[in-house]
């Protein structure tokens, strides 16, 4: 029986870089409360130390999300594991550290009902290419290793390693593209022709940054799941992603956006 029963009726949470309102952002304290809540899904951040070893963090320094500085593929992983990734966010959170992959996914190996959004941050810019396809293979193996194969959708900005993805591996990954397709960059393929899901942003920023309905409905003859990416944080952008027909929400506080789903009836 299939995991995946998001709709228009059933609106899933995915906890983006687990409860980052409340907690801090990819760590395992954001994920343990974000699971504790009863998310459906958990999105994640993956990129590469020096050292090649798969660590979760989203921005391409860690000076913003830690006590240190400098690019993350700079530094060793005994060098990432030193840094305070948790005081930024609250005292109460002294000493929290930046996971590895692997940690993460020993912690979800025990949540049978949990789906997975896994971001590939490395992307095959020039000279880099055979780095950001070592670190996808490498991602993927391990998503097999653990059994989570069917419960992950694999998402990157890059169009060009979403058509790596979809040649070297055909129809075995979901994978997570976007809308407007000028997100993915450089494309040769229509995105749409093989994605499973699309996060719907407008093509224009505002602050309630999501696709108007047609869009929505437009993703969907397609044949293709549409999101609401994460701009919802209370009941005016619920209600909107309720009335585009999204089948999934993430959000930074999936305890608000939770209970607004569950209260109108959207949520199982």
């Amino acid at each position: 029986m299939s995991v995946w029963t998001q709709s228009e009726k059933n609106i899933w949470v995915a906890a983006h870089r687990g409860w980052s309102a409340a907690y801090p952002e990819n760590t395992m304290p954001a994920f343990r409360a974000a699971a504790e809540l009863g998310v459906d899904q958990i999105e994640i951040d993956v990129r590469v130390t020096r050292d090649n070893e798969l660590v979760v963090i989203h921005d391409a320094t860690v000076d913003r999300t830690t006590d240190g500085t400098g690019k993350v593929c700079d530094k060793l992983l005994s060098e990432l594991k030193a840094l305070d990734a948790g005081s930024h966010k609250g005292a109460q959170f002294s000493g929290t550290r930046i996971p590895t992959f692997k940690e993460f996914m020993d912690y979800v190996k025990d949540l049978p009902e949990m789906t997975l959004d896994i971001e590939l941050k490395e992307y095959p810019t020039e000279g880099r290419e055979m780095l950001a396809f070592d670190v996808c293979d490498r991602v993927l193996a391990i998503v097999d290793a653990y059994g989570y194969t069917d419960r992950v959708v694999i998402n990157t900005f890059s169009g060009k390693l979403h058509e790596y993805i979809r040649n070297k591996y055909g129809k075995k990954y979901r994978q997570h593209v976007y809308y407007p397709i000028s997100h993915l960059g450089a494309v040769t393929r229509d995105p749409y022709e093989y994605g499973y899901c699309c996060c719907m942003f407008k093509t224009t920023y505002s602050e309630l940054n999501m696709a108007e309905r047609c869009e929505f409905d437009r993703m969907r003859s397609y044949g293709v799941q549409p999101w609401a990416g994460a701009c919802v944080k209370d009941e005016k952008g619920v209600d909107l992603a309720i009335a585009n027909g999204a089948a999934l929400i993430t959000c930074n506080n999936p305890d608000t956006v939770l209970r607004l789903l569950r209260e109108k009836g959207y949520h199982s």
